[in-house]
């Protein structure tokens, strides 16, 4: 009798130690723990040492840090038809562990899935020249959006990066050969835009020189002096108006 009745108090203080340490839960700094009491939420309680009454009350980890989502690669047709493969990468951390467990069923993969379709979604608004351009700016339209429609998870998403955009070969060559096009543009505007600026300087020193007949003349032997100092074989003199309509007067008087 006295050896079965110490064995019950073996077996009771055995029950008892295994009922405490099922009951004792140790959360880390970054680690919360949502509690359900018969089914129902209690509360969030952490970080440190837990006591979770076994058989009534549950418990669910939750980790805050930050979790880098890569988002696979996406088939986006943009604004002006052109089809590209696209794919990201997505910051974002729990900052409200009770709608995280909630609100969804599994906030990791409805972030990804909801990453999925907001790339494809914002990207077809836009044009391939400003997906290979204006990547800051659309990785911040990504961000809002990812930001407003997660916040009833209560998940804060930081930052969205798109980190590649491929296009086919054939595509390459027509963007090569628009950029060149554009250049030869450039190059002409910018020769257009010189002829001008000279024509403009010579309409202003040939009226400048106009009003003043000393400085022509002087512009006009140096002009001769010029020619003079060339190594050619002809050299003709060129006449200037007034010089010539003297010699007009004098043979008409002569006559």
């Amino acid at each position: 009798m006295t050896e079965f009745g110490g064995m019950g108090w073996l077996g009771a203080l055995m029950l008892v130690f295994m009922l405490a340490v099922a009951s004792v839960r140790i959360l880390r700094e970054y680690e919360r723990g949502v509690v359900f009491l018969l089914g129902r939420f209690w509360r969030v309680k952490g970080p440190g040492l837990i006591i979770i009454v076994p058989g009534i009350q549950q418990m669910v980890r939750v980790d805050l840090r930050t979790v880098v989502l890569d988002v696979p690669t996406q088939d986006v047709i943009s604004r002006d038809n052109v089809s590209v493969k696209v794919n990201a990468v997505i910051y974002f951390r729990v900052v409200d562990p009770q709608k995280a467990i909630i609100q969804v069923e599994d906030f990791l993969s409805a972030t990804s899935q909801l990453a999925q379709t907001t790339l494809r979604s914002v990207l077809g608004k836009h044009e391939l020249d400003e997906m290979l351009a204006e990547r800051e700016r659309l990785n911040l339209d990504i961000q809002q959006v990812l930001d407003t429609q997660t916040d009833a998870w209560g998940i804060k998403v930081s930052n969205v990066e798109i980190k590649h955009v491929d296009i086919d070969e054939s595509m390459v060559r027509a963007i090569a050969k628009q950029a060149e096009a554009e250049r030869e543009r450039r190059a002409k505007v910018i020769h257009a835009e010189g002829e001008l600026q000279a024509s403009e300087k010579l309409l202003a020193a040939a009226r400048m020189l106009a009003q003043q007949p000393q400085a022509m003349q002087l512009r006009y032997l140096q002009t001769l002096t010029s020619i003079a100092g060339d190594k050619s074989n002809t050299i003709v003199f060129p006449l200037a108006g007034d010089f010539i309509d003297a010699l007009a007067r004098g043979r008409d008087k002569a006559e």
